[in-house]
């Protein structure tokens, strides 16, 4: 199970897509529970526990991070972060980290424009110091109708100081922009182009590790997502810096979404959306998002269009299955290498 820990509200950015910190009366800004109390829930409740520090920006609240690693017993250790803060985490307990994923958006005039002037060359900066430490290293893009996406995932590629690369649509918390037009003209073309390449690659014997990809070939061998693949609120939870228990990390402020208290909490027994139910590719989607089927930000004629693009996707992606079957019998790819857990990385498999 995934177990997102939010260190804190505050963030050191500004970035145009969220706005920076959360009010303090919304996420606190520090820790008001008891790790003993955290480190009692998770051991009676799991196993094998994946812990992934989330924020605001984690790294505002090391101590915690510290503490935390060493008073819980976690299979697999973590960190979602804007990447700019990782010198304040102590490098002996990023030896211990497994897995960081950093916010960047492609391209360094992509990155900087939302995100600040100089963020790019931080965080590559940062993510090459990771990687050399031996900790995997994930891209966390935010895309929007600035981003070509052909050239933003094949710049992170070719950088080579991401291990995994995902990104997310802008299309939850932003005002309604001309994502229709955009998404014809040059997003679901540009995932043309990159499925050429992922293509052309894996019948070389390499994977290229765009999730995106990766996990809905994925579901296609192990039977599929039941609920979103992040697996928001049956198998990751999120626990607020107040000790609230959300099925959402970013549904902060939405009563639907709180499944209890760091104490005692309940999972979703059925995450799949009602309206997902008889979809022929509910196994490749899980319903996409819980955020976004909840809110609808943009109403629902705006959600039934993105779920069209995305459906578009999809079967792009289903449709290179045979070819992939046809490589895996002829030994050019193990099965093995194309099962992938957005669990374990705490990542997004449906933009």
């Amino acid at each position: 199970m995934l177990w997102l820990l939010m260190t804190t509200g505050k963030c050191n950015l500004v970035c145009d897509y969220c706005g920076g910190s959360f009010p303090r009366d919304v996420v606190s800004w520090s820790v008001k529970y008891d790790i003993s109390k955290l480190k009692s829930t998770i051991e009676t409740r799991d196993r094998s526990p994946t812990v992934i520090f989330y924020g605001g920006e984690p790294l505002m609240n090391p101590k915690f991070i510290m503490k935390t690693m060493d008073s819980l017993n976690a299979t697999r250790w973590g960190v979602q972060t804007n990447g700019t803060a990782v010198r304040m985490l102590p490098e002996s307990y990023w030896k211990r980290m497994n897995v960081a994923l950093l916010s960047i958006d492609g391209r360094e005039q992509i990155t900087d424009k939302h995100r600040g002037k100089g963020i790019y060359k931080r965080v590559v900066e940062n993510a090459s110091y990771l990687k050399s430490l031996g900790v995997e290293t994930i891209a966390r893009m935010a895309v929007t109708m600035d981003s070509d996406i052909y050239e933003e995932v094949k710049h992170l590629v070719e950088l080579g100081v991401f291990d995994k690369i995902h990104w997310q649509l802008n299309v939850i918390w932003s005002e309604r922009w001309d994502f229709e037009n955009w998404a014809e003209k040059s997003y679901l073309p540009g995932l043309e182009k990159l499925m050429d390449i992922f293509m052309q690659n894996l019948s070389q014997g390499i994977l290229i590790k765009i999730i995106p990809f990766l996990g809905v070939i994925s579901a296609h061998f192990t039977g599929g997502y039941r609920g979103s693949p992040c697996g928001a609120g049956y198998s990751s939870i999120t626990v607020t810096p107040e000790g609230r228990v959300l099925s959402c990390p970013i549904a902060v402020r939405e009563k639907w979404a709180e499944l209890g208290t760091v104490n005692e909490f309940r999972l979703l027994e059925d995450p799949l959306p009602d309206y997902c139910k008889t979809c022929d590719v509910k196994k490749y989607c899980g319903g996409r998002c819980l955020y976004a089927s909840n809110e609808k930000y943009w109403g629902e004629e705006g959600f039934q269009l993105v779920d069209s693009v995305t459906k578009k996707y999809l079967r792009m992606v289903i449709s290179k299955l045979p070819e992939i079957e046809k490589l895996i019998d002829e030994g050019v790819i193990s099965k093995s290498s194309l099962i992938y857990d957005p669990v374990q990385d705490s990542t997004e498999v449906i933009p």
